[in-house]
């Protein structure tokens, strides 16, 4: 207590989110010390080695593809003009109102052997089964490009806001040395952009390692899909908790190579000014046109077509599921939790961030570790968390159940487990970081000294809270609240896991319907997906590239 004098409470709920959030992440290092059972042993001698190669694989095939389409449509759209630039400027991150679960069972769809794009190229050439190669999209090349165009725009995001910093001095050196345009780039523009470059990579490949929803739907043996199969399919929990310890591994060592990338490179700039674009026309114009289009087009146009196209082409569909109590009763289980979980993490969020601004000597220290605690569940994939959250809160359960058996005679059965607030807990563990970064950069822009006239005029600490931050940053806890309930409304993997019995989400059944390849009845719950996601992240980009242009 020592230390949490200047802060009162907040500081301890920063450090009681720290704790809750780190408990299930050490529920699952703990499992590493348990009993190696039969379950486990089985793993290790069949399966083992599959998901450490193909998730191996799927992280390195992303990894090209993310930095690849980030990188070069970040270049494109900050050094040049050329016609369309201002719109796919912003364009660019819409892939990420786009599940990536959602767009893997839209183009298996249009793709597979009996989709129109093969029959169609069977009809204009006469060619049968086993007479032509095509591409299979069930596999893990195919996963990786499903992946890297819903994941790309992590890269593009920090790449351009980076080479947008560059100075006008940085590149006219490269100029005077002698380098092309192309040499400017990877000379000049490339290694100082490198560690946002690293940063917006890590992100896309801990969304990669967290993904169920794509591999699973195409059938692939990795770390996540051997997760649910021990956990559901082989019942062992304890099998589950080594698998995701396993992955854990994976998640660490991205972590690792993302802080020292970054650490090795530090630039800066003589000049704040930045460099003018160059004007394309001609072919240059095109191309440059083409490269940033496509990626739009692949990522969030074609894919919205076809789920439309899907939805409108069956009338059956169209009439009883359009207008049934199931679409609605989804919506509200959706809502429900993701409002639940973003009012919840918003509030934690605006606490934590604050009493770090409030907290001075070794108190500032450890709220500060607390914090960035809280913020590694973003870290750790759905699937870990779901494990980790079942562990602690069964034997809580037990525990309870026990104590009310031994005092009143009554077995009350599972109070947390497989309940609304599991999978809530779920959610703020994965996604409270979303809501505290939000939070922090806002809390930040408010200048100290109203924290000062406010103490001058007696105002406690949560009265200036209430009173005087609130208020200002009203903006920034809406977009927090709004970020993270697009999130949970697109979560998949810990909702599969943890959701109360006979309790789906709109993620849930377009799953379930998907791979059961009911896929005309998947799109509509899709399409709400995608429109609710499409708002926060267009009034979210609007904001981004208003205050990055100024």
């Amino acid at each position: 207590m020592l230390y949490f004098h200047r802060v009162g409470f907040l500081g301890a709920i920063s450090l009681g989110a720290a704790a809750l959030i780190l408990l299930p992440i050490l529920a699952v290092l703990g499992s590493v010390f348990g009993p190696a059972g039969d379950t486990w042993a089985h793993l290790a001698r069949t399966a083992l080695g599959k998901y450490v190669v193909n998730t191996t694989l799927l992280v390195l095939l992303v990894a090209v593809g993310v930095v690849s389409i980030g990188v070069l449509s970040a270049w494109l759209v900050t050094a040049y003009r050329f016609p369309g630039q201002r719109v796919l400027e912003w364009a660019l991150v819409l892939p990420l109102a786009m599940p990536a679960y959602v767009m893997a069972y839209v183009y298996t769809d249009s793709l597979q052997f009996t989709g129109p794009l093969q029959t169609a190229l069977r009809v204009a050439t006469g060619w049968q089964a086993r007479e032509y190669w095509f591409p299979e999209i069930r596999s893990v090349p195919g996963a990786a490009v499903i992946l890297a165009l819903a994941l790309y725009p992590y890269v593009y995001l920090l790449a351009r806001t980076a080479f947008r910093d560059i100075s006008r001095s940085a590149l006219e050196a490269g100029r005077l040395a002698g380098l092309s345009a192309w040499g400017s780039f990877r000379r000049v523009a490339l290694p100082i952009a490198r560690p946002a470059i690293a940063a917006g990579a890590a992100l896309a490949l801990m969304e990669t390692l967290a993904d169920f929803g794509t591999v699973s739907y195409f059938a692939l043996e990795v770390f996540t899909t051997g997760i649910f199969k021990a956990w559901l399919s082989m019942g062992d929990v304890a099998a589950a908790g080594q698998l995701s310890a396993c992955l854990l591994v994976f998640v660490f060592v991205v972590l690792a190579l993302e802080r020292a990338n970054r650490g090795r490179a530090a630039y800066a700039s003589a000049s704040r000014k930045p460099s003018p674009p160059q004007q394309l026309t001609g072919v240059a114009a095109g191309l440059a046109c083409l490269a940033c289009a496509l990626p739009v087009l692949l990522g969030f146009v074609l894919p919205s077509g076809l789920l439309i196209h899907l939805a409108w082409s069956d009338p059956a569909v169209r009439m009883d599921l359009a207008m049934s109590a199931r679409l609605f009763e989804l919506i509200g289980n959706s809502s429900l939790v993701a409002g639940f979980a973003a009012v919840v993490g918003a509030m934690l969020a605006t606490a934590m961030a604050y009493a770090a601004r409030l907290s001075r000597g070794g108190a500032a220290t450890v709220v500060s570790l607390a914090n960035s605690a809280a913020a590694l569940g973003y870290a750790i994939p759905g699937a870990v968390i779901a494990v980790g959250v079942l562990v602690p809160l069964g034997r809580l359960d037990n525990w309870i159940a026990g104590g009310i058996e031994a005092a009143f005679g009554m077995k009350p059965g599972l109070l947390l487990t497989g309940t609304v607030v599991a999978l809530v807990y779920a959610y703020l563990v994965r996604f409270l970081a979303v809501a505290l970064h939000s939070v922090e950069a806002g809390l930040a822009r408010v200048t100290p000294r109203m924290d000062d006239a406010a103490r001058s005029l007696g105002a406690t600490p949560m009265r200036a809270l209430a009173r005087v931050h609130a208020p200002l940053l009203a903006p920034t806890l809406a977009s927090a609240a709004l970020l993270l309930f697009v999130e949970v409304m697109k979560e998949l993997p810990a909702t599969f896991a943890l959701r109360p019995f006979n309790f789906d989400t709109l993620a849930i059944e377009a799953y379930k319907l998907a791979k059961d390849e009911r896929l005309a009845e998947a799109a509509l719950p899709s399409l709400v997906i995608v429109a609710i996601g499409l708002v926060p992240l267009l009034l979210v980009s609007k904001h981004y590239f208003q205050s990055t242009r100024s």
